[in-house]
């Protein structure tokens, strides 16, 4: 929270007075800043891809995805990253280029495989046998050759929460390294007429601090590149070492810089390649949340406060766990500041609480604020990742607007839902008219 700017007691975000965003938009509301996109993606291409030959870099978009990120991202030159067919859909309607859009998900349907495949997607990773039979049939029906990657389940632990660890033997995503089952992968993607099989892909978990999980999964997945080459003269061309690399969200936390990881990715890529006679593949990292997290902020008006004398403070807000269900979920902790008073003496300890029918719908436990009071403005820091992405109608809540700023300059991106929107696909039986 050191470098917040301040003017005239209140939070100026992306050039933007965010009291002055609320008077115009309303609130719940996200905010995002494309300054922090851009930087973020202008050190990916600094300290990787330009860095570094054969390198691609796709931002994950499961972090926060609508048309004009999907625009930002090809402007910034970063590849993309989907998990569903909505997801896909919206990278298709925003025009995104489908050659830089790599598919993943655990199951997907055949439906989705058919869109990708359909719209020559540029990469499907693959998490299972099943999935590379789907793949040949559609692939054949449409005229197609699909491009893919193998997911693996290196085995790995990773230091982070249970929700968001992947990389583990115990995991629903990836081929399991265990028995001949990857063997009988890559044996079947090599003799299916109409799939390239390029490489392999791994992702050992979210909000990282630590690259050794990375590490160990880079001594995993090479060593599977030695011994298919063996087995089968199969020559690994790419290899996806996905993302999680953590951000700053609350006291204690100790983001490292991102060649922290992608220096020693690489590093450990070149020495393993080497020592098994190998050639180096094309790297692709997968960063959403280190994109997106930092660039988001989200605000709130203060409604009812509520002392219980000797216990808690209870401040409530006009959201909660419906634009933000992190905390409730996996106990995701956020620092926040009352925008219209933010050089104010902060003397007060309070509980944020949002306004869902829920005991857990507690946004932050022990907030330290100046003395706060209906009408005020609540800001919490760094929510660009996974609050607009997870939003819910819960409550028959309508999910809030996206703003985008830039240089003083705000922009509507996503439109505030209405209670209209939350009736427009209900219908009521004509027995029960």
């Amino acid at each position: 929270m050191e470098n917040i700017r301040i003017k005239d007691g209140h939070f100026i975000f992306g050039g933007c007075d965010v009291v002055e965003l609320v008077r115009r938009y309303g609130t719940p509301l996200y905010v995002i800043s494309e300054e922090v996109i851009k930087r973020k993606c202008s050190e990916i291409r600094e300290k990787f891809l330009c860095k570094y030959k054969n390198t691609r870099a796709a931002y994950a978009s499961k972090a926060f995805l609508n048309p004009a990120m999907c625009k930002i991202i090809e402007r910034e030159g970063l590849d993309l990253d989907v998990v569903s067919g909505g997801e896909l859909y919206t990278a298709i309607r925003a025009e995104f280029p489908m050659e830089k859009v790599f598919f993943h998900g655990n199951n997907k349907t055949i439906d989705e495989l058919k869109m990708a495949i359909k719209n020559d997607v540029g990469r499907i990773v693959v998490d299972n046998l099943y999935e590379i039979e789907l793949i040949d049939k559609i692939s054949k029906e449409y005229g197609k050759k699909a491009r893919l990657l193998y997911r693996i389940t290196p085995g790995v632990e990773s230091k982070t929460h249970r929700y968001i660890s992947t990389g583990q033997v115990d995991s629903k995503f990836g081929i399991p390294l265990a028995g001949n089952i990857i063997f009988e992968a890559v044996e079947k993607g090599i003799k299916c007429e109409n799939v390239n099989l390029l490489g392999f892909h791994f992702h050992v978990g979210s909000q990282l601090f630590d690259n050794r999980s990375y590490l160990n999964a880079v001594d995993v997945v090479t060593r599977l590149m030695k011994d298919v080459k063996e087995r089968y003269g199969f020559i690994t061309k790419e290899l996806n070492t996905g993302g999680g690399y953590g951000i700053y969200y609350f006291k204690g936390d100790k983001p490292k810089p991102i060649d922290y990881f992608i220096d020693a990715i690489m590093d450990k890529i070149y020495k393993r390649c080497s020592e098994f006679g190998l050639e180096i593949p094309t790297v692709v990292i997968e960063p959403g949340r280190w994109i997106i997290g930092e660039a988001g902020i989200t605000l709130y008006t203060i409604g009812f406060i509520k002392e219980i004398p000797g216990v808690r403070t209870y401040v409530s807000i006009d959201g909660g766990m419906t634009d933000n269900p992190r905390p409730a979920l996996y106990g995701a902790k956020y620092e926040a500041l009352i925008a219209n008073k933010v050089d104010s003496e902060k003397n007060k300890l309070v509980t944020i609480a949002g306004k869902c029918c829920e005991s857990g719908d507690i946004l932050i436990w022990n907030l330290r604020v100046p003395k706060v009071a209906s009408g005020d403005i609540l800001a919490v820091l760094n929510t660009g990742a996974y609050n607009y992405s997870m939003a819910n109608n819960y409550n028959k809540t309508p999910r809030p607007a996206v703003v985008l700023v830039n240089e003083g300059k705000s922009e509507i991106i996503v439109e505030r839902e209405t209670y209209d929107d939350l009736l427009m696909r209900c219908r009521v039986p004509e027995y029960l008219k």
